[in-house]
């Protein structure tokens, strides 16, 4: 989607500053509210090719400015230069893109013909999905939506936890203590407690370590006792899993796990020794990252055993042969940072040009009622819970502020699974989420029920019209301060998502989202929008239909829905 507006400023400066008009209009800013301006372009980056201070070239540069249809002014603040654009036709344009492009509008096809990977969620087979699954597994979710929404052919990957000793530890523990009725019910649970028991109990008696070992041993050289637990396992975990993502709305292009790789090692570890790369040390298989100030990684333990660094290499090489991607981001917790640095510097030193377009994609921690939650502390709070509590919090909400509501069972699911959704996107990905029952299904403050009530609201207005929005509505009578600011967020959807994509940072949707709906309650209390002047409601109707739209579109990005009554 062109902004003709930045257009028009990037043509004009473009042979005064010397920069390709591109250039220009990636460098132009939003100045602050009280310059009563629209762009700035700031004169820092010119001072060393022109050897002036930055004040001086503003001053030049304003010299080629000429206001015209587009362009009401523009004027030196500083060292910038600031931009004031017609605001009747920004409006006017603004609004018309929105009803012409509907649910793509802020969508556009800059990443034509290019694929980007998204490798998110990724549990351990064998558990449950717990509550701390949700950061990967929203954030995932949410990049998908927003590359999509770019023209990228988004192959999303869930690499499961499936393979390692573990999971011999798990057949021998069935095969000690397991009955048919282990794999039936809450089958998950009861997978683990036998995983739990043997852990337990090897404690007293380490000889169990090794029965574990032999059971991965036998799975590994496919043992057809050993393959159909295995498998048997697997499929009750996916079936367990499933339910979640039905519930999240989330879905996966490709599922795969580290077992799919286990045949690919030998050729990747033939590959690094035959680039010199791979050495022994201490009998283990290594590649020595010394220089670049990290531990090695250990491609081959002692004993002959791999691990999922060689996993994660071969899965890399695997899936760049597969899908030649622009992007590949590994959506996976901070605690991870250390690791990627390794896999990715491995890459290149293979001579892959490909691993510089390789990402980790990390985000903090959960703290779930005071504590942090992972797979490795503590009790873990399963996430099928904490969305089943969710909507039944949402359903007694509704219960009494709107008993009579109509689909009230699927609305209270959209209320309560956006509301723990956005509670996750709502802050840059690296900060660590709290998680608070009152605070998350609130309908004040940054939330996600007070966005989704945003929508409520328009949706309201839109049918106590009660006529058909007027594409014809003269939107030349839209002068009021805050319907350009409205107009001028608007305007900027596909930025934000670009920059959403760019950063790989959901926040800054759900962000914009809340900055949308303030700016609409301070126009709301301002300005009535059924007005008995029926011109003047006509535009005003195409303005909320507008916000409507756009709010429903990014509610979608994040992975949520957009109800229409609450």
């Amino acid at each position: 989607m062109k902004n003709p507006f930045v257009e028009e400023i990037a043509r004009q400066l473009a042979g005064p500053t010397g920069l390709a008009p591109d250039q220009v209009a990636r460098s132009l800013s939003i100045p602050p509210a009280e310059t009563q301006t629209d762009y700035a372009f700031p004169c820092f980056a010119l001072a060393k090719t022109k050897r002036l201070k930055p004040t001086e070239i503003a001053q030049e540069l304003a010299q080629h400015v000429h206001p015209g249809e587009w362009i009401e002014s523009a004027a030196v603040n500083g060292p910038y230069l600031n931009f004031r654009v017609a605001r009747g036709k920004f409006i006017a344009w603004a609004l018309e893109r929105v009803r012409e492009e509907k649910t793509s509008y802020g969508c556009s096809d800059e990443g034509a013909g290019r694929t980007v990977v998204v490798e998110f969620s990724s549990p351990n087979i064998a558990k449950h999905l717990g509550v701390h699954h949700i950061r990967s597994t929203m954030i995932g979710n949410a990049l998908t939506h927003i590359f999509t929404a770019l023209g990228y052919k988004v192959v999303s990957i869930n690499f499961l936890g499936d393979w390692g000793t573990q999971f011999g530890i798990l057949m021998a523990a069935y095969r000690k203590w397991g009955t048919a009725a282990t794999l039936e019910g809450d089958a998950v649970s009861n997978l683990n407690a036998l995983y739990v028991r043997f852990n337990q109990e090897a404690k007293e008696n380490p000889a169990l370590r090794d029965e574990g070992r032999a059971w991965f041993k036998r799975l590994e050289d496919g043992d057809a006792e050993a393959v159909a637990l295995w498998e048997q396992f697997r499929a009750i975990s996916l079936a367990e899993f499933q339910k979640v993502y039905d519930l999240l709305g989330v879905k996966f292009e490709v599922l795969s796990g580290e077992s799919l790789y286990d045949k690919l090692m030998p050729a990747t570890i033939a590959r690094l020794e035959k680039l010199g790369l791979a050495k022994i040390d201490q009998g283990a298989l290594i590649v020595d990252l010394s220089t670049h100030k990290m531990p090695p990684v250990i491609l081959r333990k002692s004993d002959g055993a791999t691990l999922y660094d060689t996993r994660d290499i071969a899965a890399a090489e695997d899936r760049w042969e597969k899908y030649h991607f622009a992007r590949m981001a590994y959506v996976v917790g901070g605690e991870q940072k250390l690791h990627f640095r390794q896999i990715f510097t491995t890459l290149q030193m293979m001579g892959y040009d490909w691993a510089k377009e390789c990402v980790h994609v990390d985000f903090g921690m959960l703290r779930f009622q005071g504590a942090k939650m992972s797979g490795r502390q503590g009790q873990v709070v399963m996430l099928r819970q904490v969305l089943t509590e969710a909507i039944d919090r949402a359903r007694q909400a509704i219960d009494q502020k709107n008993p009579a509501l109509p689909n009230k069972e699927a609305v209270a699911a959209a209320v309560g699974i956006g509301a723990v959704v956005f509670n996750d996107l709502k802050r840059q990905r690296s900060k660590d989420v709290d998680f608070d029952w009152d605070a998350i299904l609130s309908f004040e403050g940054e939330t996600g029920p007070y966005v989704q009530y945003a929508h409520v609201r328009l949706c309201s207005i839109l049918r106590k019209y009660g006529q058909p929005v007027d594409a014809a509505a003269d939107l030349s009578l839209l002068t009021e301060p805050e319907e350009f600011a409205l107009a001028k967020a608007l305007a900027d959807f596909n930025s934000v998502i670009r920059r959403a994509a760019d950063g790989c940072e959901p926040s800054a949707v759900s962000q914009y989202l809340l900055e949308l709906c303030g700016l609409f309650s301070t126009y709301y209390h301002k300005h009535k929008v059924l007005t008995e002047d029926a011109p003047l409601t006509a535009a005003r109707i195409r303005l909320v239909d507008s916000l409507r739209q756009v709010i429903a579109n990014g509610l979608r990005l994040l992975g949520m829905q957009t109800p229409e009554e609450m």
